[in-house]
């Protein structure tokens, strides 16, 4: 597939597999995978495991990344961890403002915007998530929605800062439900976001971000979803748990 922005697909493994699971996914992967060059390949495991699969994925075309990071660089923050900590274990991405996150530790904009700022500081890659609920798409509102978190949480941020992140649009609505945005309602949404980048920094960089589609992405509409002209890979979550599943994704997006 010719695309215009190399694409890149992350496995979001959220609270799954322990260090021994861990290692035994990625082994897998790095078969499979193994002559993958048109895709960037990234894993999110816990960060139970980050130290083990990161000196697994050391030697291969996988690149690590974390599910969240703290604002902070050091001090008394119980619970959290710093962007220096990451980059111990060869962190390359940061999922910030997962929808999950939004909704169970209530993570603001303005919060993710600063967590983002961090993330560049330690020249890391943010995967930034926005993304309308089932109720707010029904409302009519998911233009609005998505203007006010792009708008929010890419606060502060420089167009080369910009260029260096990557955007997941996220229908929550879609996530773990089997539900999946048809391809012109994700082509639809990755459009709006990228026009607010236009307006927000410029038409170059717009066009250099990489949009990614979250949202029950499967091997079975993978190619589909990843042929539309905004849409630049996936952040995948259920699927991502196993292989073989994961890299048909990657395969099928070629």
């Amino acid at each position: 597939m010719n695309k215009e922005r190399k694409l890149i697909v992350a496995g979001n493994w959220k609270m799954n597999k322990t260090v021994a699971e861990a290692l035994d996914l990625v082994r897998g992967l790095k078969l499979e995978l193994a002559n993958v060059k048109e895709v960037d390949v990234v894993v999110c495991p816990p960060f139970t495991a980050l130290e083990a699969v990161g000196k697994a994925v050391l030697d291969s075309n996988i690149r690590l990344g974390a599910q969240n990071m703290s604002e902070h660089n050091v001090g008394a923050h119980t619970g959290e961890i710093a962007a220096v900590m990451l980059k111990e274990f060869s962190v390359r991405y940061v999922i910030l403002g997962h929808s999950e996150r939004r909704q169970d530790q209530k993570e603001a904009d303005a919060l993710i915007a600063r967590k983002a700022a961090a993330v560049h500081g330690a020249a890391l890659k943010p995967i930034i998530c926005v993304g309308e609920t089932l109720a707010e798409r029904q409302a009519g509102e998911m233009q609005k929605v998505l203007e006010t978190q792009v708008r929010g949480s890419l606060a502060g941020l420089t167009g080369e800062q910009m260029e260096e992140s990557i955007i997941a649009y996220e229908p929550v609505w879609a996530i773990g439900t089997g539900q999946t945005a048809t391809t012109a309602q994700a082509q639809e949404a990755h459009a709006f976001i990228r026009g607010l980048l236009v307006k927000m920094f410029n038409e170059t960089v717009a066009r250099r971000v990489r949009i990614q589609y979250g949202g029950s992405v499967k091997p079975s509409n993978a190619r589909e979803l990843m042929s539309q002209p905004d849409v630049d890979g996936a952040l995948v979550g259920g699927a991502s748990l196993e292989a073989r599943s994961f890299a048909d994704i990657i395969k099928n997006s070629i």
